[in-house]
């Protein structure tokens, strides 16, 4: 999917949301914006915009110093989620369909998207299951049915942290034994990242493993060969939030995208409204 001109906004919006994490000083602020606006001026809106946000994370950490500015919110998120997830096993173990009802809630924690929204409450994060319960997915879920039937291998790439809770339901329905979780190599955003899955859990029950790359999304000429390959052998791919779907929407292999629509631009390429709980195979019938 490439970047558009109503992607800029967002980027500006998340320059200065990281920096002003980061430093108190205006001039920090100032020097920042300053810099990233002759770049947005020239960038290639043939590319993806996870490749915006990687550049400007990148200056971030070199501007600052700091290689994690957003490390405590995220551990703040992990510990939200975890608190509304143990409130939900119960309504998974007797949902009359689990994988649905997993699927569901895996996507309603998508909602957990610092890079969509400057702040999500533990409220956000309940309203979000409370909808896509109530709501039918924009997909679907009998495709991803057969499809994971079928899968001997599944690879699941991450999104964000305080998501990654909820994801584990999805992969403990799934049977977590065929599965390996990637999540970022670097930290970038609220991405989900090697300390997260180890919050979350995710290693006493499967592989976990990071893809190279410091990219909010899945770049594949970025991401390290021990990745690539793991990619490249997988018979099923889930792919979580918008970062990989903007990524990865062009990618003629076997990937589902859950994620909820948050943005114009987006819906306009999934076809589908802004809010809903998408869960859509590639490649996309555009």
């Amino acid at each position: 999917m490439k970047a558009e001109l109503d992607c800029v906004p967002c980027f500006v919006r998340q320059v200065l949301q990281a920096v002003r994490i980061v430093s108190s000083d205006p001039s920090v602020h100032e020097q920042m914006v300053r810099e990233m606006l002759p770049w947005i001026a020239e960038m290639d809106f043939r590319q993806p915009p996870p490749v915006f946000a990687q550049h400007v994370y990148r200056r971030l950490r070199d501007l600052t110093g700091v290689a994690d500015p957003y490390e405590s919110i995220k551990i703040h998120l992990n510990r939200m989620a975890t608190q509304v997830v143990s409130r939900l096993t119960a309504r998974l173990e007797t949902a009359t369909d689990p994988l649905l009802t997993a699927a569901k809630l895996a996507i309603a924690g998508n909602v957990i998207d610092l890079g969509a929204s400057d702040d999500v409450s533990e409220s956000d994060v309940v309203e979000s299951v409370n909808q896509v319960l109530a709501q039918p997915l924009g997909g679907d879920i009998e495709q991803f049915r057969q499809a994971v039937g079928r899968a001997r291998r599944i690879l699941y790439l991450a999104d964000n942290a305080g998501e990654i809770v909820f994801d584990r339901l999805l992969i403990d329905t799934l049977g977590p034994g065929r599965i390996t979780m990637a999540v970022r190599g670097e930290a970038v955003l609220n991405d989900a990242t090697m300390a997260d899955a180890l919050a979350a859990g995710l290693p006493e029950i499967c592989d976990v493993i990071d893809n190279g790359s410091d990219a909010p999304g899945t770049l594949l000429d970025d991401c390290s060969n021990a990745f690539c390959r793991q990619f490249d052998e997988a018979d099923l791919i889930i792919a979580k939030g918008q970062g990989n779907f903007e990524s990865l929407s062009e990618y003629k292999g076997n990937i589902f995208f859950f994620f909820k629509v948050k943005c114009p631009v987006v819906a306009t390429h999934a076809k589908l409204p802004v809010g809903t709980h998408a869960l859509l195979e590639s490649p996309l019938k555009l």
